[in-house]
């Protein structure tokens, strides 16, 4: 068992090239749901939503993002383009994440988007406690997937959670601390 330290230390970006396409569990992707369901959330607002998608629906997502990227890429790439509907195709799972703002509004915006952030992360962190990989992807395009999922009321798309399972993590050191604090 790994200590929070070491978990947190472990958290990554691990992209779907990365990923080596043996299958992730449902009961796996069930604990990171679950996870993410403890995130901090101010007034209890909860506004983190998820879309879990596998087989053929996360591959038409992924399809759906290459083709609304060709229609309104002011430069088009095909380098990108490959890129976005390989995210899905090499993923074993993909998770559509939105939010659900407070229909009373009673706190600001980003508010909600921090606790929706905080319930990635928690998602994450446990992802990297059970050794699967994750990659959160924000491209614009993103906007669009009201079109083809169900998405409600004032739900808002923040983006797709690739999940695979890989072999060797990617290397991280991070700056020093230190250097981003200022002791007053």
């Amino acid at each position: 068992m790994s200590t929070l330290t070491e978990i947190i230390r472990k958290r990554r970006s691990v992209f779907p090239p990365q990923y080596n396409g043996k299958p992730i569990d449902k009961r796996i992707v069930e604990q990171l749901l679950e996870a993410a369901n403890w995130a901090p959330t101010h007034a209890k607002t909860e506004p983190w939503r998820f879309k879990v998608l596998k087989g053929e629906k996360k591959n038409n997502v992924g399809a759906f993002l290459a083709e609304k990227y060709k229609e309104t890429a002011a430069k088009f790439s095909e380098i990108k383009y490959r890129k976005i509907k390989d995210n899905a195709l090499k993923s074993d799972w993909a998770i559509v994440i939105g939010m659900q703002r407070d229909p009373k509004e009673r706190i600001p915006e980003w508010e909600e988007v921090a606790a929706v952030a905080m319930a990635v992360q928690n998602l994450w962190l446990k992802a990297t406690e059970l050794g699967v990989g994750g990659y959160w992807s924000s491209p614009g395009m993103v906007k669009f997937l009201p079109e083809i999922l169900p998405f409600e009321q004032g739900e808002s798309c923040l983006g797709v959670f690739y999940l695979g399972n890989y072999e060797q993590p990617s290397e991280r050191t991070p700056e020093a601390w230190g250097t981003k604090v200022n002791w007053l």
